[in-house]
This record gives C-alpha cells, structure tokens and sequence, in this order.
C-alpha cells in the first residue's frame, strides 16, 4: 500500500485546524484589542491636548485685552512679552507648537520663535477666529507623520479676542500601539507554536489507533490474519479497534469456509465425468473442467473468454431458444480431426439467475453418450439381426414344408431334396440359438472355466489336423511356429480350441486357393503368452476394423452367409480370452491379409469364473 505524504494525513490536516482556529481567534482578539488600546490612547491623546489647549486659552485671555504699549506696562498690566514666556515655559509640549494668534490671525506667541508675527491661515484658526469651538484635525504630513491640529477661540461672549492653535505630533501614541501591537503578534506566533506541538501529541493519539488499524487493514488484504489490533483505550477508536478486530476474526472464519467449498466444487468440477462450462452474462466462457477440455479437445487459455456457441460449434440463436423455450437439452455430435470415431454429446443448458439482476450467466453440463448411443444402436443392430438371421431359415422352412405339404411329400427323390435343404436350415438355427446362448453364459459369468496344463505345440498342430482335409483341398499351406521355451500353458482347452477353430476357419474362408496361414505362438513378456493366426487372404477394409468383433456384424453379410457363419464367431472368441484374462487384437490391410493376435497369461489359476 502506497504511504501516505504527511500532509495529506488526517494527523496534518487536525493540526492545521488547531492551528487555524487559535490564528482566527488571537486575529478576531487582536484586531478588537489593537482597535481598542488605538481608540483608547489615540482619546487620552487628542482629550489631554484639548484639556491643555483649554486652558491656555483661558490663561492668555487677559493678554489680549489692553493695549501693549509702555503705558500698560507701567500700570502692570500684561505684556505679550509675558504672554510668551507664559507660553514657552508652562505649556512645552514634545513634538508640538503651540501659537497664540490674535483677532487678525497674526502669531503673537509661539513655542517655535520662526513664526513669531506671521499670518496663520489655517481652516481650523479661522473657524476658531469665528467663536467655534471644535476645531480639530488629524492627518499625515509629507514625511508621514501623524499629527492632529487643535484651535481654541479665545475670549468671553460673543466677542473672540484670539486664537490658540495646537499642532502636535501622534508618533509617540502610534509607537506605543505599535509595541503592543508587536507584543500582541509575538504572543500569537508563540500561542500558534504551542498549538502545533500540543496538536501533534493529541492528535498522535487519534491517528496512531487509525494507523495501526490501517496497517492491519492492509495485512488483511495481502491475506494475513494472524494479527491483532492492539487497544489502547475504550473511548469510539477503542471500539472501532474491537468491531475491527471481530470482523477479522469473522472474516477468517468466512473466507476459510469458502476456501473450503471452493476446494470442493473444484476438487467436484475436476473429478466429474461431466464436462462443465460456465459463462458471465454476457456468455463468454469463464470456466471449463478437466472433462470439458477432454471433449472439446480444447485448451484452457485459448477458450476463456470465447463465446459459448463457438465453443460448441451452435448458433447463437439456437442457445437463445433453448434458454427461452422450456427445453434445454440439446444432442451433439463432434468430430475429433485425430480420431475417426465420432463423440454424441448431450448437452444441458442452465441459467444462472442473480437475485434482482436477473440472468447473470449459464452453466452447460456435457455428457459423452457415445457409449450409449452405440449401445443401443448395437442393441438395435442386435434385434435386428437375430430377426433377419431366424427369419431366413424359418421361411425356407416354411416354403419347403408347404411344397412337402401340397404334394411334393409324393415325389421320393424331390421330398428328399426338400428335407435336407430344411435339416440344413434347422441346423444353421441351432448353430445360432447356441452361439447366443454362449454368449449369454459368458455375458452373466455363468459359464465355468475348466483349466488343465496344456501342451502348446500340440495344441496348434491338432488345430491344423481338424483343418487339414480343406486346407489340402484348397491347397492352402499351413505353417506352425512355437518360440523356443513355450511349453505348457495353464487354460480351458476347449474353449481355446474354440477361439483358434473360428480364428483358423476364419483364415481359409478369405484366404484363396493356394494360399498361406501362419500359427505362431511366443513369450512377449515375462508372464504372456502370444498366439497369432496370420493369413494372406483378401483382407478386411479400414473402416471396418473397429467394429469387428461386434456381434453380427459382416465385412461382406452375403458371403459370409454363404459360408455358414453367424457373425457371432469373432464376438464369442473375444469374451473367451477376456476370461482367461487376456486380449484380442486383428489387425488387417484390403488385399494384403489379416492378422489375429490374441495373449494369455502363462500362470492361471485352475478354477476361475467368468
């Protein structure tokens, strides 16, 4: 998890606030105290200098009433020399000048002697010269300074006999509000300074839990859960560390139990004999199990986020259909490019629905039926078979007894004829109802194997003297090979003779006049015997190999009809060494002949069932 930068933290973001607050607070304090302590000195100020002002006034009136020459002074009365001494001596103000100014306007006494005698023409001295009294002005001279300006009529009544005019310097008020000013500020940065620092300790307080918190927060999501948040106190993070540390516990335990039942759907889907593919809403496949991918023949990586109907090779609108309408199911058939059987798969459709939202997807479930499929089509070919097969000599029979019948039975040599062709028709049903009927036997393991020790050699050579009348009349040579070490061998023999009579008779009925059969019989392993049948007859096609040894079925169904045969032969040889618990394989090329191979074992125990 990416770290937080320090001022994006909630810990800066408090302090700011703090710091905020208490710099709002001493401004607002401040600003109302600066104000103040401004009103106040500024007042005192301008009430002290019209105090003064005042009183100077009402001292130099009696030196404006006489005449100021020689004669005044001897009768004693009051001299503007007086008056100026008065001036200079009793009202010396600091940065001011103050000047006594007649009726005419003119300074008769100032404390600054350069404007002793001049005019002053002033507003506030004229208004003043005109009996008003409040005359008073404050303002800020060329280099700055602030100074207020205060004029005084002088006299009793209505007559103004002159003027005092006060000119005084605010500086020294100014600097004093100034310095408190500067004091008030100090106070505030030191104030906001403590602020910052209490600020970091309190608000360490809040946001160490919260880190903690988060910090295990984070650990959760990478998946640990072997820690704890520790609680420092019971105030609301206190609480929050406890629910914190509940869901934890209650989150371990949830995502245990579905570890575990995911565990168990996959160890389900896997292991299923079905395929299983799921999809998202918008029908891209999202998941496929092990036996999907085997009936496919497709690969995971390939086939995720494809869509279901190119998946399975199915229009999109027939999906649809089958969604909407009330059957789901659906049988199809795919065609393996390296393998020539064909797989019948039935497919079933399932939507998945979310509640509130509606289908959120699909899940198909495969079932490989081929097996099935064959197993009753064999079922099928088998009824019809064992129909066709019964029928044909019954209805010989039939024909040949009703000509019996209408008169036939009068003709000695012609009902002769008749009853041989209806033995000969009895005897092929016979043949066949056997045939079943030992099929069934080793189909229901009713039939009892009886093993003695037999002689290998001798064995294949009274094969070929059963054989030797037609294989000399078709002048078939015949060939016996044992592998030297091939002796005895543990089995049934009769029924063995059985599988190499139907192998060997197989072999002269497709092998032409002239021709070769070859008996081999060797070790391929330690404990399996071989036993092959070769011939270089007319040979079996391809596309006929694999179904073979199925019951009833015929390369050539005439010929072999002709030739006697049940097409049970082949089917009966397989489930007899199936018993003795070996294999049959034939192979075989058109034109070029055909080979039976079929394996035992050597060591067999003398009674099994099958």
């Amino acid at each position: 998890m990416k770290g937080i930068r320090f001022f994006q933290s909630i810990q800066a973001k408090l302090i700011i606030v703090y710091v905020l607050l208490i710099l709002i607070a001493m401004q607002l304090i401040g600003v109302y105290f600066y104000k103040t302590v401004e009103t106040y000195f500024k007042n005192d100020f301008l009430v002290s200098r019209n105090s003064q002002v005042t009183l100077l006034a009402g001292f130099v009136g009696p030196y404006l009433t006489g005449d100021q020459d020689s004669k005044n002074a001897a009768e004693g009365k009051k001299t503007y020399a007086d008056l100026n001494e008065f001036v200079s001596n009793l009202f010396s103000i600091n940065n001011a000048e103050i000047q006594i100014i007649d009726a005419n306007g003119n300074v008769i006494s100032t404390s600054v002697p350069n404007h002793l005698k001049q005019k002053n023409t002033q507003p506030e001295v004229i208004r003043a010269l005109q009996g008003i009294k409040d005359n008073q002005r404050i303002f800020t001279d060329e280099d700055g300074y602030r100074k207020v300006i205060i004029a005084k009529p002088v006299g009793s009544g209505v007559r103004v006999l002159g003027a005092v005019y006060l000119i005084a310097s605010m500086e020294d008020v100014y600097k004093t509000i100034r310095s408190i000013n500067r004091i008030l500020i100090s106070g505030t940065l030191i104030a906001l300074g403590l602020t910052a620092i209490l600020g970091v300790l309190l608000t360490s307080t809040i946001t160490n839990p919260i880190k903690e918190i988060t910090k295990q927060a984070t650990a959760v999501a990478e998946g640990n859960f072997d820690q704890q948040v520790i609680i420092q106190g019971t105030d609301e993070i206190g609480q929050l560390g406890q629910t914190f540390n509940f869901m934890m516990n209650r989150l371990r335990e949830a995502l245990s139990l579905n570890e575990e039942e995911k565990e168990k759907l996959a160890s389900i889907l896997t292991n299923m004999n079905d395929g299983v593919i799921a999809t998202d809403d918008k029908g891209h496949v999202i998941v496929l199990n092990r036996r999907a991918k085997q009936i496919l023949q497709a690969e995971e990586e390939t086939t995720i986020g494809l869509d279901i109907s190119e998946v399975l090779g199915i229009p999109k609108e027939t999906i649809q259909g089958l969604l909407q309408g009330e059957v789901r199911t659906t049988l199809l058939d795919i065609e393996h490019p390296d393998d020539d059987e064909q797989l019948s798969v039935r497919i079933t459709f399932t939507p998945i629905h979310r509640r509130g939202e509606g289908q959120s997807g699909i899940i198909a479930v495969l079932q490989d039926v081929t097996d099935q499929e064959k197993l009753e089509q064999a079922r099928r070919e088998f009824v019809a078979n064992v129909s066709h097969e019964l029928r044909t000599p019954l209805t010989t029979i039939k024909s040949y007894l009703e000509a019996l019948d209408d008169g036939a039975i009068e003709e000695p040599q012609l009902a002769s004829r008749f009853i041989s062709v209806t033995r000969s028709e009895t005897e092929r049903m016979i043949r066949l109802v056997t045939d079943l009927l030992h099929l069934s036997r080793l189909d229901s393991k009713q039939s009892m194997m009886s093993k003695s020790t037999t002689l290998v050699s001798e064995m294949l050579e009274e094969v070929a003297d059963r054989f030797s009348f037609q294989l000399q009349q078709r002048k078939i040579e015949i060939v016996i090979r044992v592998e030297k070490g091939v002796t005895n061998l543990l089995l049934d023999r009769d029924k063995i003779d059985q599988v190499l009579d139907n192998l060997v008779s197989n072999a002269i009925k497709y092998t032409g006049d002239e021709g070769a059969i070859r008996l081999e019989a060797r070790k391929i392993e330690k404990d399996m015997l071989e036993i092959s049948v070769q011939d270089n007859g007319i040979g079996i096609p391809r596309k006929d190999l694999t179904r073979i040894f199925e019951r009833f079925y015929r390369v050539d169904k005439a010929r072999s009809r002709n030739m006697g045969g049940t097409g049970l032969g082949l089917s009966i040889a397989r489930e007899i060494v199936k018993a003795h618990g070996g294999t049959i394989n034939l192979e075989s090329e058109l034109g070029q002949g055909t080979r039976v191979v079929f394996t035992l074992p050597i060591q067999q125990e003398e009674e099994d069932e099958l």
